[in-house]
């Protein structure tokens, strides 16, 4: 509490008077050369206590997906459910062997085998049963998946280089399996010597690693995969430890897809369903023909966008935003996907001139939002829209969980700040609501280009939050 205290004090240096929060924030050595787009409203009386370059629009980072989560809890509703279908084609016989293929049609579903599901794979057992209710014993052609509900596009274009083939920019499908991602082991010898690959989970045999690692005293994992979507060559670059038995590297899968039908195979011969023909993947296979024989239904929407929101999980995020363009057509696209954000927001007044969009997670560095736009869509959600409370539930608590766990910690604000954060190279931002006893700011501030560390930009954003509503919080004695 002291450390803030002095902090506050620090700000009296503007012509013989209390410097303003905004002034503190541009005259600190971090910002000197940035820019700042910042907002805060107070809800009780509309008055706008703090503003700077409100109408213009900056680099948000995961703010981003609060317009993605915003978006879908409008659209589809916090009980919506992605759907995953298990279908056949042709006939079964006395003996019940399918004359056909197994589909897996894929729904958008992220949640398959992901971490942040319990079961992991538990699921499959629940398929081969459905299989086995529709009087399945056999088949006598292979399982198929299949993931053209969404276009082939996979990666998002405005996503950079050095991001595509990493786990946190997973290729985008209507089939995905295991958060997208595969674990790399690696053994690690002296100094630059190269590390090799000693396997990888999940299994993926048609995967070649171009291994360009070197071993390093540095203690931090420092390793890039590289990789087109769908591709099966992946480049790894970078340093990782020295003599380590078991170190663990993270990349994208290829084709997940195609993971989950060999491990839907594997399981189905398990529990005695004989199946012909190895798993192949199509992306648009003829659906005409096919019967469904088991629904797998996902956890709800509230519960993927907490996820989203609270972790900032760009996988989660990046499956929801693709699945809103069918709203509008028949196979997801991004394209479809971003004019169907634009007019929800366009028919609700909100200042979409402001909003420039190109994916859902915040990846693309392209993307810029204004904090005008960020606090019209916050208030419209905590007092005009239907699904308010699922989305104010969704964010992070500061000092408390997710991404503000850190954040204001053992301040004031500890536990009164509800809000989205984000972060990439150079960008710091903030958007949400501070909740005091009888007022609700909302806000928005989002940086680009402070100079220093992360955690001092940080401090910086505490200090200006402190600042603006501190004579509110001396009224509660705090």
């Amino acid at each position: 509490m002291k450390f803030y205290v002095v902090l506050l004090l620090l700000c009296m240096s503007v012509a013989g008077r209390a410097a303003t929060p905004v002034e503190d924030l541009c005259n600190n050595a971090l910002m000197e050369h940035a820019n700042i787009g910042l907002l805060v409203r107070d809800n009780r009386t509309g008055e706008v206590v703090a503003e700077l370059n409100a109408d213009k629009s900056f680099t948000p980072a995961s703010t981003m997906k609060l317009v993605t989560t915003a978006t879908a809890l409008e659209l589809l509703g916090p009980d919506f459910r992605f759907e995953t279908r298990i279908q056949i084609d042709g006939e079964i016989d006395a003996d019940g062997v399918l004359h056909g293929n197994l589909y897996i049609r894929g729904g958008g579903d992220p949640t398959l085998g992901s971490l942040k599901v319990m079961g992991g794979r538990g699921f499959l057992p629940f398929w081969v049963n459905g299989v086995k209710r529709a009087g399945i014993k056999a088949v006598d052609g292979c399982v198929v998946a299949d993931d053209g509900l969404f276009d082939l596009e996979g990666v998002n274009p405005n996503w950079s280089w050095e991001d595509i083939g990493n786990y946190y920019a997973p290729g985008i499908y209507a089939l995905s399996y295991m958060d997208n991602t595969a674990c790399v082991h690696f053994y690690s010898g002296g100094i630059g010597s190269r590390p090799q690959v000693t396997g990888m989970v999940p299994e993926l045999p048609d995967v070649t690693i171009h291994n360009h690692l070197k071993s390093s005293p540095a203690g931090n994992d420092s390793a890039w995969f590289y990789g087109a979507p769908r591709s099966n060559d992946r480049y790894v670059y970078g340093e990782v430890p020295v003599n380590c038995s078991d170190y663990i590297a993270k990349m994208d899968i290829p084709n997940p897809g195609l993971v989950l039908a060999r491990h839907f195979h594997d399981k189905l011969t398990d529990m005695g369903v004989a199946v012909a023909f190895p798993p192949v993947s199509e992306a648009h296979a003829d659906t005409a023909g096919r019967r469904t024989v088991y629904v797998h239904r996902s956890m709800p929407l509230s519960d993927i966008v907490r996820e989203i929101n609270v972790k900032s999980n760009n996988h989660y995020a990046e499956h929801v935003f693709r699945y809103l363009a069918l709203q509008e057509e028949p196979v997801a696209t991004l394209g479809g996907a971003l004019r169907v954000v634009r007019r929800h927001w366009q028919s609700k007044g909100l200042p979409v001139e402001q909003l420039y969009m190109y994916d859902g997670s915040g990846l693309a560095r392209a993307n810029a939002v204004s904090a005008t736009f960020y606090v019209s869509l916050l208030d419209y959600m905590r007092t005009r829209s239907a699904v308010g409370d699922d989305f104010f539930r969704s964010l992070p608590v500061s000092g408390q969980s997710g991404t503000l766990c850190g954040v204001l910690r053992g301040t004031p604000l500890h536990g009164k700040v509800h809000a989205k954060s984000g972060s990439i190279s150079g960008v710091r931002a903030y958007a949400g609501y501070i909740d005091l006893p009888d007022t609700r700011y909302t806000f928005a501030i989002v940086i680009n280009h402070y100079a220093g560390h992360p955690r001092a930009a940080i401090r910086t954003i505490e200090r200006f939050l402190l600042a603006t509503v501190h004579e509110r919080l001396k009224e509660y004695g705090q």
